[in-house]
């Protein structure tokens, strides 16, 4: 029996709002490619996520080292989304008088 190579595609979506997501879970391509980056391993990335599955963690990984520019870039547009998501939030709910008040109930030392 001679072994037939295939090329499949990495198990990665975008969703509606253009997170990519990994394995048909919820979980996010940022947060496998982060815990990765930080030493974990896929079995250890697998037992932090159950729902993902280890060929989609292993299948990612791969993904990831050949396309690493494209994943950076991908990680850079979602954290500038994200800074422009809480500066946002912070215009609308001002957090300086809660702080402060916060702060004033606290026992001083």
């Amino acid at each position: 029996m001679a072994l037939i190579a295939t090329q499949e595609a990495p198990p990665l979506t975008t969703d509606d709002h253009g997170v990519v997501r990994v394995g048909g879970t919820r979980v996010t391509l940022d947060v496998v490619v982060h815990a990765f980056d930080a030493g974990a391993s896929p079995e250890e990335i697998v037992q932090s996520f159950p729902t993902l599955s280890l060929p989609d963690v292993y299948a990612t990984i791969a993904y990831m080292l050949r396309h690493r520019s494209e994943i950076d870039a991908y990680l850079a547009e979602q954290a500038a989304e994200a800074e422009a998501i809480r500066r946002k939030i912070e215009e609308r709910y001002p957090t300086a008088e809660l702080r402060q008040r916060l702060r004033a109930r606290q026992p001083r030392a």
